[in-house]
């Protein structure tokens, strides 16, 4: 069984660090799924990190070790708005060093890459992640069947994910996530982009909530670059609502248990609108001007009677597949996979289930490439085409 091994992640970057992430208003300390599931914990368990050799001119204390006054007004606001002990937020923050290799991992490049599908997919599925991915399927087969059947997600395809994401637990990152999360806060490297400092300045928030609830010590979280944790790579934000207690235990472990993990990316999928049945693609047949379909986004925008009178035509669907023509009862898009050095186009119709998988990673690219894996590993283990 594979163990999580926190080493240096440096995977690309789109959105969070490439992992789940959320931006909806946090839930009440006493309200969140996993605070329900986690023990109580005392103040006394958070023990203070030691102090820093020397104050960073990008850190978040004076040479006093006082708070600096953007940092402190920080404090106050989210000690406000979550009513927790002002102490408790400040100490943390105080705790909080900046990390310049992070900053430096989500600086914007300074010469455009360009996009190319055969590339990204190939990073993704590949004889690792396959071989892989059938041993983690063999494994958890029985919480993965549990999963499928609490809530309609294919096992195929969160096992897909959890292998995109972290390799099954090899490769879940050794940043810690307070110093992480707080320098892209504070001090994050493209200040044309202050909406992205907002974005991390709120999952700063529900790290300090999480940590006050004791779901855990925010000290010692350790992740990717982006603050991301667990085999499933969720920001604190995601841990805060969409975790789950796989496996009963009252406690919510991304880390070490498959079986929670497991059953919160299921959990996240179907709160960001996965439906139970659907293929992740339709089997579609599209026009030869299928580029001016795309309407990008993270929603789905056709009816099928919109695609038709474009062109679109159903095409067979593969003959292990267990869909019918139900798909053409919701919502399509059109999904473009260029690959801008070969000057080629790949064009596909994604569903609901699709859009779902982009709200945990904000890339047609990522969503298609857990497609694409759940395909193969579903093949492996003789289950029928899942999409």
């Amino acid at each position: 069984m594979f163990k999580p091994v926190r080493i240096l992640q440096v995977a690309a970057a789109v959105l969070l660090g490439g992992c789940a992430s959320s931006h909806t208003a946090p839930p009440s300390a006493q309200n969140s799924p996993a605070a329900q599931a986690a023990p109580a914990a005392s103040a006394s368990s958070h023990a203070r990190r030691p102090p820093a050799a020397s104050v960073d001119a990008n850190g978040f204390v004076d040479a006093q070790g006082r708070l600096k006054p953007e940092v402190q007004s920080y404090a106050r606001q989210v000690a406000a708005k979550h009513k927790l002990p002002l102490s408790h937020v400040e100490a943390l923050l105080e705790d909080a060093r900046y990390n310049a290799k992070a900053a430096e991992l989500m600086s914007p490049s300074k010469t455009r890459v360009r996009r190319s599908w055969v590339t990204y997919r190939k990073r993704f599925v590949e004889p690792v992640r396959i071989r892989a991915g059938v041993e983690f399927w063999n494994e958890n087969r029985a919480m993965l069947d549990r999963a499928a059947a609490q809530y309609g997600v294919p096992p195929s395809i969160i096992v897909a994910i959890i292998g995109v994401e972290t390799v099954y637990g090899r490769y879940t990152g050794s940043f810690s996530v307070l110093d992480a999360i707080a320098t892209l806060a504070f001090r994050y490297p493209d200040p044309q982009r202050p909406e992205r400092s907002q974005l991390f300045q709120d999952q700063l928030a529900d790290l300090i909530l999480l940590d006050y609830q004791g779901v855990l010590d925010a000290r010692q979280a350790t992740g990717s670059f982006a603050g991301a944790m667990g085999l499933p790579q969720f920001m604190p934000g995601s841990l805060m609502r969409y975790a789950a207690d796989g496996n009963g235990d009252r406690h919510i472990d991304l880390a070490a248990s498959p079986e929670d993990a497991i059953a919160s990316v299921a959990n996240f999928l179907v709160q960001h609108g996965w439906q139970p049945g659907l293929p992740v693609f339709a089997p579609v047949a599209l026009p030869a001007d299928a580029k001016s379909l795309v309407h990008g986004g993270l929603e789905p925008v056709y009816d099928w009677e919109q695609l038709k009178t474009r062109g679109a035509s159903k095409a067979r669907a593969p003959a292990d597949s267990s869909f019918d023509s139900d798909w053409t009862q919701h919502k399509l898009g059109i999904v473009d996979l260029v690959d801008e050095p070969r000057k080629t186009a790949e064009y596909r119709c994604g569903t609901p289930n699709f859009f779902a998988i982009t709200h945990y990673n904000r890339s047609y690219f990522y969503a298609t490439s857990v497609a694409d894996l759940a395909q193969e590993l579903a093949s492996r283990m003789g289950y029928g085409a899942p999409n």
